[in-house]
């Protein structure tokens, strides 16, 4: 009986690795079409050919794990008792099904968020930062709530584990005040929304798009430095600055020699105004450029010019060019720049 028992675990695992195979492949061969199709089909985005990637993928994780169970269910070492709790025999049978229902819930809320929820906001023109609040606590909420039935699943008392979680907190508590802070200050964001996702804010000084609000840190993408990591703890303790309801312009500051005429300066300034107005993209026609004297130094006078831009991407690449006419027109006309000692702009 143990010799044809051993022969069909054999055939089971046999027949397993064979539609394993046959998973792999399938997944490699429809990805590789998605793959093809986006490349001939202009018609096709990025975002779909990636949906369609995920999905595949997904489908064949959880078809590799169904077909995992159909072979060897019924299998000793399947079933065979870890440990009891509560009357509930643990196998790892019961830890793979609290498995899958944690990874379920984790991919079925991230589909219901994106396929229902999002064409609902859109359609009752819910703010971008509302609906990711909402996104957040319905996410939040469906994964405590797997986390725990799959707990329940397989035997563990959830009392007991809060009562060890709450000695255990007092101990580390102390040890992390800065992640517990922000992930309050996270949980505040999410609520109090004095930021939300899509918004433009400036952060020691760089300016940013907020792209995800997370418990513990807040992801802000840039058009220089890139992506910025900054904990929530700094957006309840700092003062930030929100640009996305003014106006943005590119700001350059000029610290000229005490010696030269202002007005003349002045009217340099504005013909390199003009001359970047006439070459470069994303300048407003509206509010005008703006050229003011702002400060006397001991040796040097400082001048700000402000030319407004549809976004804060464009805003480095006009500062970059107005620099680039600035030195042009001062070099032609012999205009001496301030000491380095005293060059700059003091607010």
């Amino acid at each position: 009986m143990d010799r044809v028992m051993s022969q069909l675990s054999e055939i089971n695992l046999i027949w397993f690795l064979a539609f394993l195979g046959l998973i792999i492949m399938g997944n490699f061969i429809l990805k590789r079409a998605a793959d093809y199709i986006e490349k001939r089909n202009a018609g096709v985005n990025g975002k779909t050919a990636a949906t369609a990637r995920s999905v595949v993928n997904w489908l064949s994780f959880y078809s590799a794990l169904l077909l995992f169970l159909l072979y060897f269910w019924g299998e000793e070492w399947m079933t065979y008792t870890l440990y009891s709790q509560g009357g509930v025999d643990v196998s790892f049978f019961l830890i793979l099904v609290a498995f899958m229902i944690v990874s379920l819930a984790h991919r079925l809320v991230k589909i219901f968020t994106l396929y229902v929820l999002k064409p609902v906001y859109e359609y009752y023109e819910i703010e971008t930062g509302l609906g990711y609040t909402f996104n957040r606590i319905i996410y939040y909420t469906v994964m405590i709530l797997a986390v725990i039935i799959s707990l329940t699943t397989v035997g563990l008392d959830l009392t007991a584990i809060a009562a060890v979680l709450g000695v255990l907190g007092i101990g580390i508590g102390f040890g992390m005040r800065n992640i517990a802070g922000n992930f309050i200050s996270g949980v505040i964001i999410l609520f109090e929304r004095p930021i939300e996702v899509g918004e433009v804010i400036q952060v020691n000084g760089k300016n940013g798009r907020v792209e995800k609000i997370r418990l513990r840190s807040t992801i802000i993408r840039t058009a220089k430095e890139g992506t910025l990591i900054v904990p929530n703890q700094y957006f309840i303790e700092q003062i930030v600055r929100n640009r996305s309801n003014v106006a943005m312009s590119a700001e350059v500051n000029v610290s000229v020699s005490y010696r030269m005429d202002t007005k003349k300066i002045e009217e340099l300034l504005e013909e390199a105004v003009q001359k970047v107005r006439e070459d470069a993209e994303g300048i407003l026609d509206s509010p005008p450029p703006d050229i003011r004297f702002v400060n006397f130094k001991n040796q040097a006078l400082d001048f700000l010019v402000l030319i407004p831009v549809t976004n804060f991407q464009i805003k480095e690449k006009v500062e970059s060019d107005l620099r680039h006419a600035i030195a042009k027109i001062f070099q032609e006309n012999k205009i001496e720049l301030a000491p380095a000692a005293n060059a700059g702009f003091q607010e």
